[in-house]
């Protein structure tokens, strides 16, 4: 069985307002695009913020590496390329790549990591049973259910 690979790519002009004086996108607006192609996968494969939020759960992010690699500058268009990195921990996480859509050259390379927490701001350390049947429907998951041993062996 070949593993699944959940990714999306979306384009994004580049506007003056995100340049810094030297004429190049400001690197904190490189966590707009990560956002960006967030919200573009989550269209995508069913898992956006406002289906999260029905199930009273938030996913604030915890951890951003971003690797700037090359410049973009005013007028190019960037393509976020997003992929969902599958995980047992209840965490959700994303890698990125970031290129200049004119020549295909690589601007940054990122990863950012997300937790669940319910509508009081308590840290879920479980992946919600939603999560589950999310990752069952898009095959990143068996659906054949093990029974759960809770025995403590010692």
């Amino acid at each position: 069985m070949s593993k699944v690979i959940l990714t999306d790519e979306t384009e994004v002009q580049l506007r003056f307002s995100e340049l810094d004086p030297m004429g190049v996108v400001w690197h904190g607006n490189y966590l707009k695009l990560l956002e960006d192609g967030r919200e573009s996968w989550g269209k995508k494969y069913n898992f956006d913020y406002l289906i999260v939020y029905e199930h009273n759960i938030v996913t604030p992010i915890v951890h951003v590496t971003i690797d700037y690699k090359e410049s973009l500058r005013y007028g190019d268009v960037a393509v976020v390329k997003t992929e969902y990195i599958d995980s047992d921990a209840a965490k959700i996480i994303f890698k990125y790549t970031i290129y200049r859509k004119s020549d295909q050259v690589v601007a940054a390379v990122a990863k950012t990591v997300q937790v669940f927490l319910n509508k009081e701001g308590e840290l879920q350390l479980f992946i919600p049973a939603f999560v589950k049947d999310w990752k069952t429907k898009v095959g990143l998951k068996s659906d054949t259910t093990r029974k759960e041993n809770n025995t403590l062996t010692i």
